[in-house]
């Protein structure tokens, strides 16, 4: 058969580029909550512990047990389970239909940490739909080694498990990405109008927290949960604000001031509407819906504050999916 004439003929598709959405993952299940804390206490990034190949499996086994008892109540309280897999899905096909818009050749993915899907999965799933090059993309806006290193490395041992040819950026935090900052702003001015009042408000960024040593070993979390903060502040001039971390667990020091005593103080300062933002979540999971609806605002209710207010999760809210795109198409070269 004679070629075409008088046309161009046509260009080979773009290569087709896999983006992992990577995060912790959660339990979607009652009976998936120990399983879950035992795969989480067993990384070695976010435990650490002296003579680990042999103190760390007997450590996972004794602490989920006795974790897993009492969370139960947690879960059973926000339905049942984490909505974090689901959410994290939707995130995945708003981005992927973004980046369809831009022409691009972009499948995206999703790899968990310690719950289903797996980063293994994203990895088979890669390689089976002929991914030419990827981009790991980790849903910590700030880069801890217990959570942003501990994904990146789960992700690239599942490459080589999957003997994967294709090369693999990846994106290691964006702090203070500019779409990333407005979408929070965003978020946070909608909250604040909806009180009564924004005359008199506190904005209170609780971070997700993490042991001490981890900082004053050179990791870069605390300042870069700063630099957001600081970011976002640019949008609220003259709004009181502090910073503290949740979650704390276990008896080693965790970075201050801790949420629950943060709260404490501002109702003794006075404080009557408190605006709480969780500046290290992009989705809701068991530490917004639970330890912040639930358990923070009763601290307040303790605590003499009036109003207290809750700044929801990104989710797959468009301003946040906008971000994530850009932040994509930067990776991939294309911005």
């Amino acid at each position: 058969m004679n070629a075409p004439q008088g046309g161009a003929s046509p260009s080979a598709p773009a290569p087709l580029t896999g983006v992992v959405l990577l995060n912790m993952g959660g339990p979607d299940s009652l009976s998936a909550i120990r399983p879950f804390l035992a795969r989480l206490l067993s990384d070695r990034e976010l435990i650490r512990l002296p003579l680990a190949p042999v103190t760390q499996p007997l450590f996972a086994w004794i602490v989920s047990r006795v974790r897993a008892r009492k969370v139960k109540t947690y879960y059973e309280e926000i339905g049942g389970g984490s909505p974090i897999a689901e959410l994290t899905d939707r995130q995945r096909a708003a981005l992927e239909a973004l980046l369809a818009e831009t022409g691009g050749n972009f499948r995206v993915y999703v790899g968990m940490r310690y719950w289903y899907p797996l980063a293994k999965h994203a990895v088979l799933e890669m390689k089976e739909d002929g991914v030419e090059r990827g981009i790991a993309l980790p849903l910590y806006p700030q880069y801890c080694a217990a959570t942003t290193g501990s994904s990146l490395s789960d992700l690239r041992r599942w490459m080589r498990w999957a003997g994967t040819a294709f090369p693999m950026a990846e994106v290691t935090s964006w702090p203070d990405h500019a779409g990333y900052i407005a979408a929070l702003g965003e978020k946070i001015t909608e909250t604040i109008s909806g009180a009564d009042s924004p005359e008199g408000t506190h904005l209170l960024f609780s971070a997700h927290g993490v042991p001490k040593s981890l900082i004053d070993g050179g990791d870069p979390y605390q300042a870069e949960v700063e630099k957001t903060v600081a970011a976002v502040m640019e949008q609220f001039p003259g709004t009181p604000h502090s910073i503290s971390y949740q979650s704390r667990m276990g008896r080693t020091e965790w970075l201050k001031p801790d949420t629950v005593e943060e709260v404490f103080r501002l109702g003794r300062e006075g404080v009557q509407i408190l605006v709480v933002v969780p500046v290290s979540f992009v989705s809701d999971h068991i530490e917004t819906l639970h330890e912040l609806d639930i358990r923070l605002k009763e601290t307040a209710r303790e605590a003499g504050i009036a109003t207290f207010l809750r700044v929801p999760a990104f989710n797959d809210s468009p301003a946040f999916i906008r971000a994530l795109r850009d932040i994509t198409l930067s990776a991939a070269g294309q911005s």
